[in-house]
């Protein structure tokens, strides 16, 4: 008896060793797996945050916000990639669009646009879904706050010209600006701003005089991005785009 009390244990012990060794290779793959899925985590978050720097995310504690990549602006040095949303939107201002942009002199500010609005440079812009003469056209972005859209660069010319193309995805349509002859000759803003013909986008052989009552201008959506203007009579009716500043956050 005192014999085989101490051969058992002796014969149990390689058991739990061939045991141990047989458990060995799965563990070893359980923690493989592990570190596996630790580094695919890591890269969906640093893919989401690249997605994000697309600008094409929306938070989940934000809806209606959106995070949109800025154009190019000679006072704008860096545009952030980051779509973390700005504190002053929490909670009450959830139906804005805005761009985060950083200035030489200024530093970090938000511009923001209402839902509806698209954000550019410094201002935002509004493309309507109905037409009226340019007095009318006038009056609504007047009664939103904002006035009809005053174009001052290449930029910008080149901005609206992709909104109109990916809103109303039409050729021949016209789309009233702030431009207007209310002297002989003489080109005017709506705000007033001095026009200037080295900012402007006409089309070959315009502005016309002829007939003498087309006294307001129009973007002709058309291939041509900086050759699209056209001299218009005011009290046709026109589809139009309204302009007002962004407003920051």
């Amino acid at each position: 008896m005192n014999q085989q009390e101490r051969v058992s244990p002796g014969t149990a012990a390689p058991a739990e060793g061939s045991s141990c060794s047989r458990l060995s290779p799965w563990v070893f793959l359980v923690s493989a797996l592990a570190v596996k899925t630790a580094l695919m985590t890591v890269g969906l978050v640093v893919l989401f945050h690249r997605s994000c720097g697309q600008c094409k995310t929306l938070p989940q504690n934000a809806p209606g916000w959106h995070c949109i990549p800025n154009g190019s602006a000679s006072q704008i040095t860096h545009v952030s990639q980051s779509c973390d949303k700005p504190a002053a939107l929490q909670g009450n201002h959830t139906e804005l669009h805005c761009i985060l942009v950083v200035h030489q002199s200024k530093g970090r500010d938000w511009k923001c646009c209402s839902e509806g609005w698209r954000p550019f440079q410094e201002s935002c812009y509004y493309f309507s879904d109905d037409q009226m003469p340019w007095d009318e056209s006038q009056q609504n972005c007047s009664g939103m706050g904002s006035q009809l859209v005053v174009i001052n660069t290449k930029a910008e010319q080149a901005f609206l010209y992709k909104e109109i193309q990916m809103k109303y995805r039409q050729n021949g349509i016209n789309l009233y600006i702030g431009l207007r002859d209310k002297e002989a000759g003489q080109w005017r803003w709506a705000d007033q701003t001095p026009y200037n013909e080295r900012a402007a986008f006409w089309r070959r052989g315009e502005p016309s005089d002829q007939p003498s009552d087309e006294l307001c201008v129009v973007i002709h959506y058309q291939k041509d991005i900086f050759r699209n203007w056209n001299n218009v009579p005011c009290t046709i009716h026109s589809y139009w785009i309204c302009e007002t500043a962004a407003e920051t956050i």
